[in-house]
């Protein structure tokens, strides 16, 4: 059995955000993905597919059965491996997950990762709860285990899940393969790496209970405790570290309830005091998301991406599902097939290099960062502007000239001359339009509301694409040969002439 030490890494979080605690009509989903600090995590974008009867699937170590449909996802996952620490699907659902230790044995035997449960629940599930369903369901078929880390001493735990759609959310909580299940109907809830579910389960497995007190660590009487009765009696050093940072974590929601957006969900993952945004020795927040999901079923989910560490020091790159979406090469690791250290048995035993070529250009805008003892906003990066929302007629307006508009763009880009294209495609109609200018371009860039033509020759377009205008001179200090604003000069490439809500098509 793998053992846990003082110096194991074990954290991340997680956070959604129900109307009424919205300030808008939208579920606002969020995570923030704590791993070995050398670990590099791509943005993957997988096609629904159709698949054969009998088909097989190849997961992280094991094998499942494949479904006949699955459906398109955007994934937030650690290179080497098949699952995902975060990412949505193109029915409006998002999946986070955490590690957990509880009274259940962490065995290393090879199964499925939590990871990799994940994924399969965005490919097959089409409601929080579907997917919900289809986590158990293969928990309960072929457990969960395996070493998750890329390194030949296995690091082995159970997990977590916070699963969010359009009009809900679940947290799901395990102890192998045993689980319990609260539903979020309304308010903010979040999870730190620590069982949360206590007396207020929605759902079960069937032998929880019996199991819990065949182990004497219920008594069957009174409320049952899901939390009391599977968390570690003596709670390690680390736990109790994520114990605080789960408090810290509700507290920054309950400040802002009624109020929250997804500006402040970005805000809430770039907290470093409470440790929400971590930088410790051999850890850091190694990737981040939020993701706006919309009551309105006519209006499309936005989903933000940092692709790098460190989301203080990250922009988050949007997307949306639609036509025309397509993988963004620079955000892919290089592969290595069957000589890759994760196929050749005994695993992990030397390392390669993962990291893609947006990563490497944020490690050098870091340095340059770090080496001048310049400040992020010196930079360019956000700060805090309202999301501003269009509609009816004022819509129409902005949006005249392609409706729906097909939006095939280039991506924000760290560092780099040259257009990176985000997987980015989607069809917005009439209806509501919004900016995000705080997201990626900060104050430097102001969407405008001019329809076609807003986008002036050499000028950098808002953060989610819509609208777009030029960049002030000196904002965002500009390297030598670079345009725009942002982490430094992150911004769009240079927009062609009438660019703007009336385009048919970014190039």
């Amino acid at each position: 059995m793998a053992s846990w030490s003082p110096d194991t890494p074990c954290s991340c979080d997680c956070f959604v955000s129900v109307p009424p605690a919205s300030a808008i009509p939208a579920v606002i989903f969020a995570k923030n993905s704590d791993r070995p600090r050398d670990e590099v995590q791509e943005v993957v974008f997988v096609p629904a597919g159709t698949h054969a009867p009998g088909s097989r699937l190849q997961c992280t170590y094991i094998e499942v059965e494949q479904v006949p449909k699955t459906h398109a996802v955007i994934l937030s996952r650690p290179s080497w491996l098949w699952g995902a620490e975060m990412g949505a699907n193109e029915h409006g659902v998002c999946i986070g997950n955490e590690a957990v230790w509880t009274k259940e044995p962490v065995g290393e035997g090879e199964a499925l990762l939590g990871m990799d449960l994940l994924r399969l629940a965005l490919e097959r599930g089409s409601s929080a709860q579907e997917a919900l369903h289809v986590i158990t369901g293969l928990l309960e078929r072929y457990g969960q285990g395996g070493s998750c880390r890329e390194d030949p001493t296995p690091f082995c735990y159970h997990n977590t899940f916070l699963l969010a759609d359009r009009t809900e959310a679940w947290v799901l909580e395990t102890a192998g393969r045993l689980w319990a299940a609260q539903r979020i109907q309304a308010g903010a809830r979040n999870i730190s790496n620590q069982l949360s579910i206590g007396t207020d389960l929605s759902a079960e497995h069937p032998k929880l209970r019996p199991h819990a007190r065949a182990q004497g660590w219920w008594d069957g009487q009174g409320a049952f405790d899901f939390a009391q009765a599977f968390s570690l009696t003596q709670q390690p050093v680390r736990m109790e570290a994520a114990k605080a940072r789960f408090q810290a974590g509700r507290l920054l929601l309950q400040q802002k309830q009624g109020a929250i957006t997804a500006e402040v969900m970005m805000g809430i993952l770039r907290d470093k005091a409470s440790g929400i945004c971590m930088d410790s020795g051999g850890f850091r927040t190694t990737a981040s998301m939020v993701s706006l999901l919309p009551r309105d079923p006519t209006q499309p989910c936005v989903h933000f991406l940092t692709a790098t560490p460190d989301p203080a020091r990250s922009v988050f790159k949007p997307f949306i599902f639609g036509v025309g979406a397509a993988q963004a090469p620079l955000v892919l690791s290089p592969t290595f097939g069957a000589q890759d250290p994760v196929q050749t048995l005994p695993r992990f035993q030397t390392r390669v290099d993962r990291r893609h070529t947006l990563y490497c250009r944020h490690q050098v805008a870091l340095g340059l960062m770090e080496s001048e003892q310049v400040t992020p906003r010196e930079w360019g990066l956000p700060s805090p502007t309202p999301i501003r929302f269009w509609e009816g007629e004022q819509t129409r307006e902005l949006g005249r000239g392609a409706s729906p508009l097909r939006v095939s763009c280039s991506c924000l880009c760290e560092m780099a001359a040259t257009p990176l294209p985000l997987i980015w495609g989607g069809s917005l109609s009439p209806g509501l339009i919004a900016t995000f200018p705080w997201a990626g371009s900060g104050p430097a860039a102001q969407a405008e509301a001019a329809g076609s033509g807003a986008g002036r020759p050499g000028g950098c377009a808002g953060a989610a694409g819509w609208g777009v205008g030029p960049t002030p001179p000196g904002a965002g200090r500009p390297l030598p040969g670079l345009c725009g604003e942002g982490e430094p000069s992150l911004c769009l490439s240079q927009a062609p002439p009438g660019l703007g809500q009336g385009a048919a098509a970014w190039a």
